[in-house]
């Protein structure tokens, strides 16, 4: 039963996380069209600083411990389809870090990359998280 909650808790962490990977460079992208100052980026810095530490950040850490008691648990990380997997949610994370970097560029009004940028970063977490839900589900590589 214990397993069960906790792959509950995964799933639900995993699909928070995943709303905010999706959502915050998609307000990048809109934030990088505004007048640094203005009435219209201070509220992207708003919705961004509450969506990324609120959210994305909570729901990054329940992902990761959930994720490593069911690595544990279930004993899948001798399988090849798991390590990759493993790989993917690694660099998921790293796009996670990035968009911290993003974040905190943006509240200084700091923020050098283009809305063209942005739209085509923003692709990036939906190309890994396509990646990621296949291997689990198909678990190719046995």
């Amino acid at each position: 039963m214990t397993y069960l909650i906790v792959k509950s808790l995964h799933i639900i962490a995993v699909i928070a996380w995943m709303a905010a990977m999706l959502y915050l460079p998609r307000l990048f992208v809109y934030h990088a069209g505004a007048a640094p100052g203005g009435e219209l980026s201070e509220t992207f810095k708003t919705m961004e600083r509450r969506l990324l530490w609120a959210i994305a950040t909570p729901a990054l850490v329940v992902t990761w411990l959930t994720g490593l008691h069911i690595a544990v648990s279930g004993a899948h990380y001798g399988a090849l389809w798991f390590q990759i997997k493993c790989a993917l949610v690694i660099a998921m994370t790293a796009l996670h870090v990035h968009n911290v970097i993003y974040q905190r560029a943006f509240a200084r009004d700091a923020n050098t990359k283009s809305t063209r940028y942005f739209r085509i970063y923003n692709e990036a977490p939906t190309l890994l998280l396509i990646a990621i839900v296949a291997l689990v589900v198909v678990k190719p590589f046995l």
